[in-house]
């Protein structure tokens, strides 16, 4: 993107250092503990009580006028039609590179969302349990390219999306397993009429639909946020969670990576940067970088995993 373009698009979002963020918030402040904060950050994500108060009580609280403005023109729209349909659920995407931090952004989301006045039922789901099976992406051959937009199968996607926002009672959407690094067959999560539904992934920005359909996966969302931070960050972050998960999930029998378990430090980090420089650099760079500001807020990360400053698209 040229210096001007990039200009042009950053003035369509107003930016907060932490501190001017922080001080946004007027309205919300929960109980957290330390045991809260162990089922929410992932593995080599840092996660304190003060980054949830100053980071996400401000973006619940700025959420929370974004969902009852939705709820209110609902009400309005259906008065003025003469209808009198259910309430839909609020949709959020959480977009970004792999190993930024989006799982635990969602998680922390959810738990903060959770506990807004009137209790929301708020559902998570992943994109992850969208990719094709092993199977199909090996006879694609495309095994190699999992996380690319062609290795999700979108159409199902969309027609969960379109189920939530159809009113639908339930719905039971794929689980994908990280250790088996596949879609479990005898596994669904059923997602049944959430008030707040966060849909997390890194695909769920970019404009790529079904042939023949200019329906696209951002166009059910209500809110959008980016999880970004400098590429050389995120590369460390990646190699680092690489290391920490051959000692760990890859020693179990059953895990995919497995054969990787018997490197040495160094090993694992060859391992890592090449897999991060053939797969996963490619990507955020054609694919996953470019939607970042499609997004309605982006939460910028420093070198600590930390935010450090929210852009927020201006309205």
């Amino acid at each position: 993107m040229s210096s001007n373009i990039k200009d042009e698009v950053n003035n369509l979002f107003q930016a907060f250092n932490r501190e001017e963020w922080k001080s946004l918030n007027g309205q919300f402040s929960y109980d957290l503990i330390q045991s809260d904060l162990d089922h929410l950050h992932a593995l080599n994500e840092p996660l304190t009580i003060e980054e949830i108060a100053d980071v996400y009580f401000p973006l619940a609280h700025l959420l929370n006028i974004m969902i009852q403005e939705t709820q209110d023109v609902h009400v309005n729209v259906n008065g003025f039609l003469n209808k009198h349909t259910q309430k839909l659920p609020f949709i959020i995407g959480i977009a970004g590179s792999v190993a930024v931090g989006k799982s635990t952004t969602a998680r922390v989301l959810q738990k903060v969302l959770s506990m807004l006045p009137g209790k929301p039922k708020v559902d998570l789901v992943t994109t992850d349990g969208f990719l094709y099976p092993n199977q199909v992406l090996i006879d694609r051959g495309m095994l190699n390219r999992k996380g690319f937009p062609e290795s999700y199968d979108t159409k199902r996607l969309l027609s969960f999306l379109s189920a939530m926002k159809s009113g639908e009672e339930s719905y039971e959407v794929p689980v994908y397993s990280h250790v088996e690094y596949d879609i479990m067959r005898d596994k669904t999560q059923l997602v049944a009429k959430p008030d707040i539904l966060i849909v997390e992934g890194i695909n769920v920005l970019q404009v790529n639909s079904v042939v023949g359909n200019n329906v696209f996966v951002s166009d059910y969302f209500n809110y959008s946020i980016y999880v970004d931070a400098a590429e050389h960050d995120i590369r460390n972050w990646y190699i680092d969670r690489f290391e920490s998960l051959r000692a760990t999930s890859f020693q179990k029998p059953d895990s995919y990576f497995h054969r990787f378990a018997d490197m040495n430090p160094d090993e694992s980090k060859a391992m890592a940067t090449n897999i991060w420089n053939e797969i996963n650099k490619p990507n955020l760079d054609r694919n996953i970088l470019p939607t970042r500001y499609r997004a309605d807020l982006i939460l910028e990360k420093g070198s600590h995993h930390f935010v450090k400053k929210v852009k927020v698209k201006k309205v």
